[in-house]
């Protein structure tokens, strides 16, 4: 628990809500239900081990502060996340009615342990320990099973790594969903591109130079080039090949070359940062860029912008 003034609400409230959830008690040293109040939320704060941050603000003192919060009688509790107030409650509470309501807004215990072991894990491949960074992504989605971006890193980590099967026993539930999210998709069209290539002499690119050559519509050795392409790493190239189907046909097979782009384009899109950030110079589809500086993401943000533009002419 800290005392809150308007010297430091924006360090201790403001900017401290970005990381956690900060829980605001306006009271005054002259009011009663504030007395009965304040010892259950320090009480509270302990036993949630970190899940919030308490702050107390005498609204006497900091009428500035109440003003702001527009507050018309004490205690009121205002809980505020990501720089913004998000829900609130007048008077004094019963313990168990306090618990209700940080329970509706707070991560449980399953999904804190899961974003810590998620980011030991980016710190883990960072580092190059691939199988350890696998255990932790494993333990985040046991600890929190509907850790969207734990699944997604996991996923994409199997398939990096060879470990198709298990990879698509991860995939089918977000595949089902309705609307299919598009990252997993792109996991899916990925997935089942490498599959392909390591099928038999699929991934030999040559072979398929042969019958391009004899039959520039020859779109089945074009997309088995693409992914034979994928399999070497060779993102760029596959997409040039994938966009020469587009252009020529942009309906063969059920578009399965457009998905395919797109599903490259999808896994080549630097991520949004993250609270605590994701490994440098990773894209959203665990491929390495060209490097690890903010530049070289520029520059891979400004290569897929040009193949989207690309696509966009080939469909219209």
């Amino acid at each position: 628990m800290i005392d809150v003034t308007i010297e430091n609400f924006e360090a201790e409230v403001v900017a401290a809500s970005m990381a956690v959830p900060v829980l605001v008690d306006f009271w005054a040293p002259w009011c009663g239900p504030c007395k009965t109040l304040g010892p259950i939320l320090e009480k509270l704060e302990v036993a949630y081990e970190g899940r919030f941050k308490l702050v107390k603000i005498d609204s006497d003192q900091e009428q500035q502060l109440a003003s702001m919060f527009g507050i018309r009688s004490i205690p009121t509790c205002v809980l505020m996340m990501g720089g913004k107030p998000v829900d609130g409650f007048m008077g004094a509470q019963p313990e168990g009615k306090l618990r209700e309501f940080l329970d509706k807004h707070l991560p449980s215990e399953g999904e804190l342990a899961a974003e810590a072991d998620a980011d030991e894990a980016q710190a883990l491949l960072e580092s190059g320990d691939t199988q350890a960074a696998l255990q932790k992504l494993a333990d985040a989605l046991a600890a929190d099973p509907a850790n969207d971006d734990a699944r997604f890193d996991y996923v994409r980590l199997l398939i990096a790594t060879g470990s198709f099967e298990e990879a698509r026993a991860l995939l089918a539930e977000p595949i089902k969903r309705i609307p299919q999210p598009l990252r997993f998709e792109a996991l899916n069209q990925w997935l089942g591109a490498l599959e392909f290539a390591m099928t038999d002499d699929n991934a030999d690119v040559s072979k398929y130079d042969l019958l391009i050559a004899a039959n520039k519509r020859d779109f089945d050795a074009r997309f088995g080039r693409a992914c034979a392409l994928l399999a070497h790493s060779q993102w760029t190239m596959a997409m040039d090949e994938l966009l020469e189907i587009v252009m020529r046909d942009k309906a063969w097979n059920e578009q399965a070359a457009r998905k395919l782009f797109v599903a490259v384009l999808e896994l080549l899109t630097p991520p949004r940062p993250k609270k605590q950030d994701a490994v440098p110079g990773k894209t959203a589809g665990g491929i390495e860029l060209l490097g690890k500086s903010s530049a070289e993401q520029d520059e891979a943000t400004a290569m897929v912008n040009s193949y989207r533009r690309r696509l966009s002419m080939a469909l219209n």
